[in-house]
């Protein structure tokens, strides 16, 4: 796959490779530090993992055209893990997220993601953008709470006091006013989250405004927190299992997903167990770097393909800007407002939301997709990740299996001149009952309610060429009733 990416690659290329690479790198900067943020860590852990990501997983991908990195998905997964074992549990889960993806690669369970519904990960989506926008209310007010989950944070303030910093909350205003109304056409450039984050930092620091700033941005790839084997222990292992499977699956289906956007949009297939092997060593090594979790992102990588990108060259060229950024811009990058990386949080949440597709939903009415559209947003927002899809997962179970339990079933009389037969008086004392649809334990009682019932001749033919499938239950109830028709002689 590789060689055919590099066949006859030559200068222009590389060089279309360089300024997508480039631009990439100016829409992930303001993104890996938001998201690095939102998640409870620090921007400089974004920041590494966009660095990290971006040479590794770039490396490996199963499509030229993914770029990798924090995404604000992780981000909901992180805020719990912390509150409980701080960055240490983070590390650990990550790298057991790792572990889970490279086995799901090897393993080809990288179709998986095809058997989840639509609406279940419009859902998902939907609900991770309301999760990633409540989390930073503190930021853009410029207050703080308490507590592990939204409601608790929000009720926090009733104990905290909410008195709302008029600079911070002014500086996140202007930044999504911009965001949202920055032609669409200079965006392709340069992204007016970039412009506003430079603004806003330049503003604070000449005028001396007193609002919360990202903090120190360490020069290096190996700071002082970050994951040494020694903590990795059987206990830690055991604790921290079921944070790793949701990192893994959300991992899983962030790139895939990713993966099958981009490449409609490429014409060029993604190896999708290849795709899972790469994040699966992304995220093994991600954690000896400091890093948090990383998965291919369909903003960076729209941004890259919409750049030119040519080869996997541009998420690596991508990374090396965002390490020179780190060495070169590390104390401007400390000076940045918090407020400001919550406004792009904040646009990016909306713009998350796959608009047309719910417009399309309930414009239609689907009555099934709606109700798991809106079961799994609530239960993103209320419960785990994981437990959310799952939980979307099984409603579509439902609504499938309901749906299939309907039969058909309709009685009509013999003619006999329908299939070039004479008329006979004989007909008159037959029926034909018409069955239409699978035959299985959910619905056999209302087709053995409707056989027996009146309204039928004296003998009956059972036409089943409608029926596609049937199981054991439904056998045995035909066998039950034609054997009770016998002795009725009928």
């Amino acid at each position: 796959m590789i060689q055919q990416e590099f066949k006859n690659y030559d200068q222009q290329k590389f060089f279309k490779d360089l300024l997508a690479g480039i631009t990439v790198a100016a829409v992930a900067l303001p993104l890996a530090l938001a998201f690095g943020v939102s998640s409870g860590a620090t921007a400089s852990s974004g920041l590494i993992t966009a660095v990290i990501a971006g040479f590794i997983i770039s490396f490996f991908s199963g499509g030229f055209y993914q770029i990798s990195g924090p995404t604000g998905a992780m981000a909901a997964i992180l805020i719990s893990i912390i509150a409980t074992k701080q960055m240490t549990g983070v590390f650990i889960a990550t790298f057991l997220a790792g572990i889970l993806l490279i086995l799901a690669g090897i393993f080809n369970l990288g179709k998986l993601t095809s058997l989840i519904p639509g609406s279940v990960i419009i859902g998902f989506t939907s609900g991770i953008a309301i999760i990633i926008a409540l989390g930073q209310v503190d930021n853009f007010f410029g207050v703080s709470s308490e507590g592990r989950s939204i409601i608790e944070k929000f009720t926090s303030y009733q104990k905290l006091g909410f008195a709302p910093n008029s600079s911070a909350m002014i500086i996140g205003i202007s930044i999504i006013l911009l965001m949202a109304f920055f032609p669409k056409k200079w965006n392709t450039f340069i992204p007016a989250s970039l412009i506003g984050i430079l603004i806003a930092t330049m503003i604070t620091i000449n005028f001396k405004i007193k609002v919360p700033t990202v903090g120190a941005i360490p020069t290096t790839l190996f700071p002082k927190e970050r994951l040494h084997l020694t903590e990795i222990s059987f206990q830690n292992i055991k604790e921290l299992f079921a944070p790793a499977f949701s990192i893994a699956i959300l991992g899983m289906i962030e790139s895939l997903l990713c993966g099958a956007s981009a490449s409609r949009m490429t014409n060029k297939s993604l190896d999708s167990n290849q795709e899972l092997v790469a994040q699966g060593i992304g995220n093994l090594i991600l954690p000896f770097f400091g890093g948090i979790p990383a998965t291919a992102a369909i903003a960076r990588t729209s941004v890259a393909i919409k750049s030119g990108a040519q080869t996997r060259l541009t998420g690596i060229i991508h990374a090396i800007v965002l390490l020179l950024s780190m060495f070169l811009l590390a104390p401007l990058m400390s000076r940045i407002p918090l407020s400001a990386l919550a406004g792009v949080l904040m646009v990016t949440a909306f713009r998350m939301n796959d608009w047309s597709e719910i417009r399309s939903l309930f414009s239609l009415k689907l009555t099934s997709g709606i109700t798991k559209f809106l079961i799994t947003m609530a239960a993103t927002v209320i419960l785990d990740l994981s437990t959310a899809i799952l939980i979307g997962i099984a409603v579509g179970l439902i609504f499938f299996i309901a749906k299939s339990a309907a039969v058909e079933i309709s009685i009509v009389d013999v003619h006999p001149e329908k299939i070039g037969k004479p008329v006979s008086a004989l007909a008159d004392s037959w029926s034909v009952i018409y069955l239409t649809g699978p035959l299985f334990f959910m619905n056999v009682e209302a087709v053995k309610e409707k056989l027996t019932q009146d309204g039928t001749k004296n003998n009956l033919v059972l036409s089943m060429r409608g029926v596609p499938n049937i199981d054991l239950t439904s056998v045995k109830m035909l066998l039950d009733f034609y054997q009770n028709q016998t002795e009725n002689n009928r």
